[in-house]
């Protein structure tokens, strides 16, 4: 049997759009710069082998019998031949590849099928929309040793549904029933799927239906009567009626019950309420789309998302701090102050305007300073690295579909989405002893994962962004003291700096893991010991550390009392060992070292999203991009003006002048809508005593102010950190 046997792979599509945009070959056939679109077709991606040359004939003819076959079963009358150079290893002939595609082509056509053959020997640009039923996203492989034949591979892997249960809510799975219950009732199509809760919310799953926003309103008011009607909700048989239904069941049948109320039936997670007047209020937020066990390649189901209230005042609160948190929306301030621009052209990568990136920098500035006096070494590396280093660290294992992967001159290449196995090889680069650990490396690389576009959210989830990101090289011996000075770190920068109020949680084996379990349950015992040491009070979330080693994960409460992810302390038993790690001990011999992964800020972009929403936009002096604005009344005094921001820029303020011809009112209401923390009036009388007025951002005005102690004023509080205007 031929150990390298011809691959394609099959997408049964809405549409294709394709353009060429680079010749990858000196001699590609010509084509015409434009984008084509093809819909409602079947894409046959496909490459030639180099030991297809010899067998052109029966290679094109099995590519056109295996295109037949799949097109009968997904009923598609229109083919692309699609190049795909990525499918093989060994390419050949681009003549001879050229020759068996076109002839593919032919007899396609003569079997009435419509056919399109994307360009040969281009780099391109695609865009497609996979259909997402099981038949449509299939791979074969031809092998030409066994005539008439043909292995087929189905790459439809069934993906385990992922139900969290911890969250669940009895108060919210009724809100979830009532809201499937009353779109049974005006859709009857639709099919209610999955419902989850937290807290807070919960949502609701649907297959076969098309909401439309305007949709929520009518399902609300059919909600409504059944709160009024206080009717009885039971707990009844288990009955599967859908596919849907009989696949959770099959998944998580001990934790699924079945509730009824009248005619309705519906199959939830967890336990209910009573009644449905047990909901006294509620609020439907949003509909959006969701994928049937969160793979794009299914079907595209509407989730609604709604929170349920045990009264009307607790509604009420609900709708005041939701507007408030809608008015400190970062997405919306950072538009609004020039901090950021979020553009089509680089989905989930944000462009820091001048404005955010003073906070940005001023952020990295805190923690550099803390970095010199707590020992850690700064590295700068690259952001590309090829397969086999992901290999080794365990990645391309447990994390290789959320990674930006291309090829170059033949070889696979990621943009790394973490900064551990960069690390590693520094570590690997030399022979240590252990008289020089802990060594701890510090990176503010940018990392890329590849989150789906439906996901991502302003600054909070992205597909670029960057971390105080560090990894600590220690002894065993080493480690308590190190996870205990880390602690430490996180305390000074949440609590002594930002004065935010946090909470811990220790995440441990997940399902999917990397070692040794004995590995794993000494690295929980001593995150145990050190919270426990420390009296520091913490929560676990079972099966929630990362594929490599157990975490304690700090989340902060805003202003607005929401709890945000930051900052992580991971330890790895696991990549020493898979690099070959060593260091000299004292006994002479070869040990290896184990690893603490952390960051304190976590994610300098959700880090900043945190800072913007908690202040809404009015940053504290030593964060603000403007700290004074200096306004003139007439033109009369702008030569004074020019010499208090000269002074004021001299000592390091982020200072701006406004003598623009415009009324006073007009400049003070655009200084106030900047946030700047201080605006100066400059007029005749400042002008006359060489002083300056100064209003503070809490409306406070000072007459009189002379400008040398205003300057110092401000170096102090910048100095300090403080959080005071």
């Amino acid at each position: 049997m031929d150990e390298h046997p011809m691959k394609i792979l099959a997408i049964h599509a809405d549409y294709l759009k394709f353009k060429p945009m680079k010749k990858a070959l000196k001699n590609a056939e010509e084509v015409e710069d434009k984008e084509t679109e093809v819909k409602e077709c079947l894409v046959v991606m496909t490459s030639v082998e180099k030991k297809d040359e010899n067998h052109a004939k029966e290679v094109s003819e099995r590519l056109v019998a295996e295109a037949e076959d799949i097109a009968k079963q997904v009923k598609a009358q229109t083919i692309v031949i699609y190049p795909y150079a990525h499918l093989s290893s060994e390419l050949g002939n681009p003549t001879i590849a050229v020759k068996i595609l076109d002839d593919a082509k032919t007899l396609l056509e003569k079997k009435k099928y419509k056919v399109i053959r994307a360009p040969f020997g281009w780099y391109k640009s695609f865009e497609w929309r996979c259909k997402g039923h099981p038949l449509s996203e299939l791979s074969r492989s031809i092998d030409l040793s066994q005539p008439g034949a043909v292995v087929k591979r189905e790459e439809q892997v069934a993906k385990p549904l992922v139900l969290d249960l911890k969250d669940n809510n009895a108060l919210q799975n009724t809100g979830a029933f009532i809201l499937a219950w009353a779109v049974h009732e005006l859709f009857p199509q639709a099919i209610p799927i999955l419902s989850l809760s937290q807290k807070d919310l919960f949502t609701v799953d649907f297959a076969n239906v098309k909401f439309q926003q305007a949709d929520l309103q009518r399902i609300g008011k059919k909600m409504d009567e059944f709160v009024k009607k206080n009717m009885a909700i039971k707990e009844g048989i288990i009955k599967a009626h859908h596919a849907f239904q009989e696949e959770l069941l099959q998944h998580y049948k001990k934790h699924i019950k079945a509730y009824s109320s009248g005619s309705f039936t519906g199959l939830l997670p967890g336990s209910l309420l009573l009644t449905s007047g047990g909901v006294k209020a509620f609020s439907l937020e949003n509909i959006s789309g969701s994928y049937w066990k969160n793979d794009s390649n299914n079907v595209m189901l509407q989730r609604i998302l709604g929170h349920a209230f045990k009264s009307e005042q607790d509604l009420k609160d609900f709708l005041e701090q939701l507007a408030t948190a809608q008015e400190r929306d970062h997405r919306v301030l950072g538009e609004q102050l020039g901090l950021l621009l979020f553009h089509e052209y680089s989905p989930g990568a944000p462009i820091f305007l001048p404005k955010g990136t003073i906070i940005y920098n001023e952020l990295l500035k805190l923690v550099r300073e803390e970095y010199r006096k707590r020992g850690y070494k700064e590295v700068l590396t690259p952001l590309l690295y090829e397969k086999s280093l992901w290999l080794t660290s365990g990645h391309w294992q447990h994390y290789q579909e959320n990674m930006f992967n291309m090829e170059c001159e033949g070889k696979t290449f990621s943009l790394k989405p973490m900064n551990c196995p960069s690390h590693a090889l520094i570590f690997k680069q030399k022979t240590w002893s252990y008289r020089e650990l802990p060594l701890r490396i510090a990176d503010f690389a940018p990392l890329h994962r590849n989150e789906l576009s439906g996901t991502l959210a302003g600054l909070t989830r992205v597909r670029k962004f960057s971390q105080d990101d560090a990894h600590i090289f220690a002894t065993e011996d080493q480690l308590e003291a190190e996870i205990e000075d880390v602690l430490d770190f996180e305390k000074f920068v949440y609590e002594q700096i930002f004065k935010l109020p946090y909470s811990m949680v220790l995440g441990t084996r997940p399902e999917k893991f990397m070692g040794e379990i004995k590995l794993w349950d000494k690295a929980e015992a001593l995150l145990k010991k050190v919270l426990e040491k420390k009296h520091i009070s913490y929560i676990v979330a079972e099966k929630d550390g990362a594929f490599y080693g157990p975490k304690i994960d700090l989340r902060v409460k805003d202003a607005l009392h929401r709890e945000w992810q930051l900052a992580t302390i991971q330890v790895d038993f696991q990549i020493p060992q898979r690099f070959e790690l060593t260091y000299e001990g004292s006994d002479g011999r070869k040990h290896t070292p184990i690893i603490i992964h952390r960051a304190v800020y976590g994610s300098l972009e959700r880090f900043m999203a945190m800072l913007i929403e908690h202040f809404a936009g009015k940053f504290p002096l030593w964060l603000s991009p403007v700290q004074v604005k200096l306004i003139t009344v007439t033109d009369n005094q702008t030569a004074f003006a020019k010499e208090v921001y000269d002074k004021l820029f001299a000592a390091g303020i982020r200072v701006e002048l406004n003598d623009k011809p415009e009324t006073l009112p007009k400049k003070v209401r655009d200084a106030e809508l900047e946030r700047v923390n201080f605006i100066v009036t400059i007029g005749e009388k400042e002008v006359d005593k060489k002083t300056l007025a100064v209003r503070s951002r809490g409306g406070k005005v000072q007459f009189g102010v002379s400008v040398d102690a205003f300057v110092q004023e401000l170096q102090t509080k910048i100095t300090s950190r403080s959080l005071d205007e």
